[in-house]
């Protein structure tokens, strides 16, 4: 069985100033994502599902949809904010999509296989999907053995402003916890800062390249009725992926490999990023 990639691509890029998951930034007008289902297939993906939002939908199959048709079966979903369990409502005032781990959950009515997760405007590399790939093609569609590329945070830094990134803390090749960090960038005493202290250049983090089963739907929906419940009046509060994940691990319902990847990161988080990714 052929894992599936599903691609967060409804984020809105308020640092960036646009629409950047179809911003092309390849000499013939490629975009970051061609990059992505391309090393994915070479990898042995049989499936892309891409999570957008109604509004940009046309210009999205304009950009990358229709060029694959042929080449791999394609999904579309959606992420809204109207998009919630039975009884939920969006408070008013509120216009921030619900996070990442509404997005996933929004792919569980076409993943019925392993299935990988990265965000559309980041370039990870092919090793990075060959790692996630290789552990997904010998996963259990029923279990809940996760896995994920793991970068160095060294490899993962902007020039021109903080990132946030998940923290790992890895023992013997498994995760054992990871925290969402923010602001984080190299200053110019050479050492790599966040909001709250520093890391070290070899630091591991997540990028949002996991590897799931489609048991995680189940904890997603769970989770998610939960942060409702907790913050669902909030205006800006998101619901983590990478929070469902940490839970699992904490109550021993999960277990995650990661694969280290020597791959360096690239992506537009901010407009001035933008030159360097295209050099």
């Amino acid at each position: 069985m052929k894992p599936t990639l599903v691609i967060m691509a409804a984020g809105i890029g308020s640092r960036y100033g646009g629409l950047k998951q179809i911003d092309p930034v390849g000499p013939s007008g490629e975009i970051v994502l061609d990059y992505s289902v391309y090393d994915a297939i070479q990898t042995g993906f049989g499936k892309v599902v891409f999570i957008i939002r109604p509004d940009i939908e046309e210009a999205f199959k304009e950009v990358i949809g229709h060029k694959l048709d042929g080449k791999i079966q394609v999904e579309y979903v959606y992420q809204t904010l109207e998009k919630l369990p039975d009884g939920g409502s969006v408070p008013a005032g509120r216009t921030k999509p619900w996070g990442t781990g509404q997005a996933v959950l929004m792919a569980a009515p076409v993943v019925h296989e392993p299935f990988a997760v990265i965000n559309a405007d980041d370039f990870y590399g092919r090793d990075s999907f060959r790692a996630v790939a290789e552990q997904l093609q010998k996963t259990d569609v029923n279990s809940t053995d996760f896995c994920m590329a793991g970068f160095y945070i060294k490899n993962t830094l902007s020039e021109h402003g903080g990132v946030a990134r998940g923290y790992c803390d890895v023992e013997n090749g498994k995760l054992k916890h990871i925290v969402e960090r923010f602001n984080i960038e190299r200053k110019d005493d050479g050492v790599i800062h966040y909001a709250g202290g520093t890391m070290n250049d070899n630091d591991m983090v997540s990028m949002n390249t996991w590897g799931f089963t489609p048991k995680l739907f189940d904890f997603l929906e769970r989770g998610f009725e939960a942060f409702l419940a907790q913050k669902g009046n909030e205006l800006k509060s998101e619901f983590y992926l990478l929070d469902v994940v940490d839970g699992m691990i904490s109550r021993g319902e999960a277990e995650v490999t990661v694969s280290p990847t020597a791959e360096k990161w690239m992506g537009v988080t901010y407009a001035d990023d933008k030159p360097q990714v295209m050099a």
